[in-house]
């Protein structure tokens, strides 16, 4: 069993050049991304937002834009 590295082991282990080859087949989004919508939120809505897209290892806009797309399928369904 593997256990979930810190950001901080993250960046550590990235650091030694023999960790950097990519794994894999590339992924690559679905759709080009238009354009940048600034959104502010609240500190304590902000901190829940990271910790909920670090727990899905993902960045802050990957996982806002996944949370709006969820949003309007289940508005339309």
């Amino acid at each position: 069993m593997t256990k979930k590295m810190t950001r901080t082991e993250e960046h550590e282990l990235y650091l030694d050049p023999d960790n950097q080859t990519p794994q894999g087949r590339a992924r690559r989004r679905k759709a080009k991304l238009t354009e940048l919508v600034p959104v502010r939120f609240p500190p304590d809505t902000l901190e829940k937002v990271r910790t909920a897209a670090d727990a899905d290892d993902r960045s802050v806009s990957s996982w806002i834009r996944r949370a709006v797309e969820h949003e309007l399928e289940t508005e339309t369904a």
